[in-house]
């Protein structure tokens, strides 16, 4: 049975080095992020964030970056393509463009994070 996304179940057990050649099915998935992470970004202003994130969070939902924000965790949901890929995976090489830069629950995925930590979704591109 291949990996599916959406089956946990049917993940196999990651090991460093398994995103080379990978189609990036992880990158897919909902992707939650703090106020850091979007600073790390650079797609908001630290002042701005620690002023008002409920008012960061209007201002990134106008520029299409997340989809909502939840005032009691403080997490951000960021705003995917409408294929379902995360913002920034590159479409051709299914490589994060902002790798340097990732928000820390892609830094812990699968490792330490996710439906099943340890396990990953991974297909061959």
């Amino acid at each position: 049975m291949r990996p599916d996304k959406d089956k946990p179940w049917t993940w196999i057990r990651y090991r460093t080095g398994m995103c080379t050649g990978c189609s990036g099915d992880c990158c897919t998935m909902p992707v939650e992020v703090t106020a850091s992470d979007l600073v790390r970004l650079g797609v908001i202003g630290a002042d701005e964030m620690a002023a008002s994130p409920k008012k960061a969070a209007k201002q990134l939902q106008k520029q299409g970056l997340i989809q909502n924000y939840r005032e009691g965790t403080g997490l951000f949901t960021m705003q995917a393509r409408p294929n379902g890929d995360c913002h920034f995976l590159h479409p051709v090489t299914r490589l994060c463009t902002v790798y340097e830069k990732r928000p820390e629950v892609c830094r812990k995925f699968p490792s330490d994070l996710g439906p099943k930590p340890g396990f990953c979704p991974k297909n061959p591109k």
